[in-house]
């Protein structure tokens, strides 16, 4: 059953400002700002400003000024807003503790209350769209929702490929495939059939995995308690503590700028990656970021990259540039995500004799050098690394019929240096 209310508008502003070295920060909480809470659970931005949920309520900031929408619904009145989604048509979708899901459109309220109650939509954890229009909807404890505008469907682990009814969050690929991850591993589902990655079966490297983003090139990142991970359909590379700048190995969220950088909410500040080896970490420590768990993250349309802090507000960078780098580094260091603030050393330039075989029509390619080990990774146009082979033994096939067509400028790297060859896969 829907339930229509109307509403009235009005608002407050407040809040204080802060300039780092590279962009400015700005803070909202509710000592400097009319902002509804300090405990951010949900961020989404829109075409006219952003959308903040709270474990109090909803609010909105226009500009400078902060509306607090639980004036107008009384549901959301120290009511915890889990998640939030604008869709295609601009209407937001909003993730409750205890009502499920609510339309707001700006004007009117969509509630479905019977829908709740039959299919037990309580604590709802994530709302996503796919590329048909249609709603996903994860709950904890509660499985998958699927609703097309017209009818509903649950998926549960009991009648499906569902590892796990406890959903943390959901991402659709380019092949409108759904990621659902959830504490127990990952499952992807294609309308027909349900696929689960885990520890035991895939480079996950722990099976509860907060957080999935998808890139431009269709690649999977995931936000695991042990790690950042992502996955091409062929190869999984990890980034952790140990082996990259990470503040912290729990991450919450993940967002995906215009520029294909990765922003990182962890428990330990945030960081962003450029997916091949630049890192920026910031903290309480160097920067205006308040201290704390930053449990949710999102960029808007204007560049601006928001964190939620789970008890002490919501931050904003803006004008934030990633800083080039100086000099190349080396293929090593790219693996490992090492950030030195020593200049890196050039890489030494191999003279062995390094030569690709190509077999496009069986959809691999090998490679022959002198050396009977290698690391090789084949580098876009745009300077994005593609795939990545490591310890690659002489004439060797590496698989390249998921790899989009283009030039590629590959990266052979023996223990006599690294040679480059340009290879274009027609």
């Amino acid at each position: 059953m829907k339930k229509i209310i109307a509403m009235g508008l009005m608002g407050l502003m407040g809040l204080t400002m802060a300039s780092a070295q590279n962009g400015t920060w700005t803070i909202y909480d509710t000592q400097t700002s009319d902002i509804g809470g300090n405990n951010i659970s949900a961020i989404a931005p829109d075409s006219r400003g952003v959308w903040v949920g709270t474990y109090l309520g909803l609010c909105r900031l226009n500009g400078a000024e902060w509306m607090d929408y639980t004036m107008f619904n009384e549901k959301l009145k120290n009511q915890s807003v889990n998640c939030l989604m604008v869709d295609s048509r601009g209407v937001l979708w909003i993730g409750t503790d205890d009502y499920g899901v609510i339309e707001f459109d700006g004007t009117h309220w969509t509630e479905y209350s019977t829908e709740t109650r039959r299919l037990k939509m309580k604590f709802v954890k994530e709302i996503t769209q796919d590329r048909d229009g249609v709603y996903w909807i994860g709950v904890t404890l509660g499985g998958v929702i699927r609703y097309d505008g017209y009818t509903w469907e649950k998926f549960t682990p009991e009648d499906c490929g569902l590892l796990s009814d406890f959903v943390l969050d959901l991402a659709v690929d380019r092949a409108n495939r759904k990621w659902i991850t959830t504490n127990a591993g990952v499952c992807v589902y294609n309308d027909r059939q349900w696929v689960s990655y885990t520890v035991q079966n895939s480079g996950l490297p722990d099976d509860i995995v907060p957080a999935v983003a998808i890139d431009k090139e269709n690649v999977k990142w995931f936000g695991t308690l042990n790690g950042l991970t992502s996955f091409d359909g062929e190869e999984w590379r990890t980034w952790n503590t140990g082996n990259s700048p990470l503040p912290s190995n729990q991450i919450n969220d993940i967002a995906i700028d215009d520029d294909g950088l990765l922003w990182l909410a962890t428990n330990a500040g945030v960081a962003v990656f450029d997916g091949i080896d630049r890192w920026e970490v910031f903290t309480s420590k160097n920067s205006q970021l308040p201290a704390g768990n930053i449990y949710k993250t999102a960029v808007d349309k204007k560049g601006n990259r928001w964190f939620g802090n789970d008890t002490r507000g919501l931050a904003r960078l803006s004008g934030f540039r990633m800083p080039e780098k100086v000099v190349e580094s080396s293929a090593d260091a790219a693996q490992q995500g090492a950030v030195s603030s020593k200049r890196p050393e050039a890489t030494v330039v191999s003279d062995e004799k390094v030569r690709i075989n190509p077999y496009l029509e069986d959809g691999y390619v090998t490679i022959s050098t002198e050396s009977t080990s290698a690391d090789v990774v084949f580098v876009n146009a745009s300077g994005k690394v593609v795939k990545r082979v490591e310890n690659y033994n002489n004439g060797q096939r590496i698989a390249i019929r998921k790899m989009p067509k283009g030039m590629y400028t590959v990266r052979v790297k023996t223990a006599r240096g690294e040679r480059k060859i340009k290879f274009n896969l027609k």
